[in-house]
């Protein structure tokens, strides 16, 4: 075996794996030991990612706290009695009609969920057994882990997570909701939640991705999806995260569009002390389309990072990407935005745009739109705009009779308005506008 020189913060990483290894990974398939063996070494090398380190994609997240944190996996099992008691509002994460998948701190927890009977949703863990050859083919085949070293990580620590299989012609009645919480049970507690979805030919479907947790102690979540979309297939894709105010989150989700495949996503971003989220779109076929839409929301010392990647790999391909913040007391953002159109990839339609809405002289946002054209016939554009909330226009609110701190909240509440108003279901759109409602008086 050769040995890697591991970088000094990932040591007690690997010795986690090797005791893991010691008492039960052993027993997965051997193609899953070694994605985990190949993965733990690539983490290993890499380390946890600075700009010390070249990286540039990560200049504006300064990750030292986590590297310096010491995050463990939990040792010990959860109950569904402690858990409803510990998170109270459970019930008002989502819509009680949708379908719903609970992980507690990376565990599964059945009673808690409720799963759509039509087609296949399990735990991973369990989806092993009977769908090996189809979760063989896709997971983390599509979501890089040699070169991230957070990807790495997850995936080195693959056991439990959401897997979910819509057949060709399928629709899903109603949003799967994974729940992915984490506790205070244990201090500076690890999750690694998981997520594989394939939706089959000329499917549709709703995924609703919650990440929340509690205030007051320090925890990380760090997660993967891989979303497969085969041909003419459509998946609504939202992503809430609600996590604690000392909470750390990094989020990478990889999406992979066949022929005529449509994929809409919505990030939504208010909680948590340190966030990066990670989204890459692969538009691998003609006539697929994506449209990317987030908003994030930060106040205090809250610090939160978008990298969106669309990748228009083939000809007759589309996108549209729409970033909106709202920053105030000392919060800092950064998005990067970077499309790529690969040669011979004509005709493609693609438009990027992020704006920005300063509530303090002390928040800042750092912007960096890239086009990477190697096509002739496209038909392509980028904007950026940050600014405070303009005054002719409260003026004019207050002209009126409406007074300023009203104007003020309406003007700031219009600006959020376009990112929920492209919601196309109808129960996400109520639930994400609640809860910006709920976040916006503490900007």
């Amino acid at each position: 075996m050769t040995t890697i020189a591991a970088a000094p913060e990932a040591s007690p990483y690997l010795r986690e794996f090797e005791s893991l290894e010691r008492n039960g990974y052993g027993l997965h398939p051997q193609w899953l030991q070694t994605l985990r063996r190949d993965a733990i070494h690539a983490f290993t090398a890499l380390g946890f990612p600075t700009a010390r380190r070249g990286n540039e994609e990560w200049k504006y997240t300064d990750v030292r706290p986590i590297a310096r944190a010491g995050f463990r996996l939990p040792t010990q099992s959860c109950h569904s009695e402690s858990i409803e008691e510990s998170i109270p509002n459970l019930a008002s994460l989502g819509d009680p009609a949708w379908h719903r998948m609970v992980f507690v701190d990376g565990r599964f927890v059945p009673n808690l969920s409720s799963l759509p009977e039509t087609i296949t949703t399990a735990n991973l863990a369990d989806a092993l057994h009977s769908h090996d050859s189809l979760i063989q083919k896709h997971l983390a085949r599509h979501a890089p882990y040699r070169t991230h070293a957070f990807t790495a990580l997850n995936t080195a620590f693959l056991h439990q997570g959401a897997f979910l299989r819509l057949p060709p012609d399928t629709a899903l009645d109603h949003p799967l909701h994974l729940i992915y919480l984490s506790t205070t049970g244990e201090p500076h507690t690890l999750s690694q939640p998981r997520t594989l979805a394939v939706i089959g030919r000329g499917s549709k479907a709703a995924i609703v991705e919650t990440y929340a947790g509690p205030d007051g102690t320090p925890y990380l979540s760090n997660a993967v999806s891989e979303l497969v979309l085969e041909a003419n297939a459509s998946l609504d894709y939202y992503r809430l995260q609600q996590h604690g105010d000392e909470g750390y989150h990094v989020g990478t989700t990889q999406a992979v569009l066949g022929s005529g495949a449509n994929f809409s996503s919505t990030t939504l971003d208010l909680g948590g002390s340190l966030v990066r989220n990670n989204l890459n779109a692969l538009l691998d076929a003609p006539e697929s389309g994506c449209a990317l839409n987030g908003l994030y929301l930060a106040g205090e010392t809250q610090k939160i990072d978008n990298q969106v990647v669309i990748d228009h790999a083939k000809p007759h391909t589309n996108s549209r990407e729409l970033y909106k913040g709202i920053l105030g007391g000392r919060a800092r953002a950064a998005f990067h935005g970077s499309i790529t159109v690969r040669k011979d990839a004509q005709k493609v339609d693609a438009k990027q745009e992020d704006k920005n809405l300063l509530l303090s002289d002390k928040a800042q946002v750092n912007v960096k739109p890239a086009f990477w054209i190697y096509a002739d016939d496209v038909k392509c554009g980028h904007g950026a705009a940050s600014g405070q909330i303009d005054e002719n226009s409260l003026f004019y609110l207050q002209s009126r009779g409406i007074d300023q701190e009203q104007a003020r909240r309406l003007l700031v509440r219009g600006f959020a308005q376009e990112i929920i108003d492209a919601i196309p279901n109808p129960t996400v759109k109520s639930l994400v506008n609640n809860l910006v409602e709920d976040k916006l008086p503490t900007l």
